[in-house]
């Protein structure tokens, strides 16, 4: 699995979406910014379609996102966005955890 290959699906699913004119990444000092240009004035409806268009490219993966809002000028929107793969035990801890090692 590559992450470039998810980034790509990601911003091709999200420059679909009606109302956003133009979406494309970028990497400044190793960390990915997504820059966003859109008609919509509306931050909730605007990181809602993010979470959508990233579930999708998700999908059928075992991945993680974050967004994190950075700025908004003139209908271009800037989030810190990421895909991680989660991290996960690799030993028992004997605390009756929910998502013990033993349960899979």
């Amino acid at each position: 699995m590559d992450v470039n290959e998810i980034w790509q699906r990601f911003i091709s699913l999200l420059s679909e979406e009606p109302g956003i004119v133009d979406a494309r990444w970028k990497k400044s000092a190793g960390i990915p910014f997504l820059y966003i240009y859109t008609v919509k004035a509306d931050r909730q409806e605007v990181e809602q379609k993010i979470k959508r268009c990233a579930v999708r490219a998700m999908r059928g993966k075992r991945l993680n996102a974050e967004t994190i809002f950075v700025r908004a000028t003139d209908g271009e929107w800037v989030y810190r966005h990421r895909f991680y793969v989660p991290q996960e035990k690799m030993f028992c801890c004997g605390n009756l955890c929910s998502d013990c090692i033993r349960f899979r």
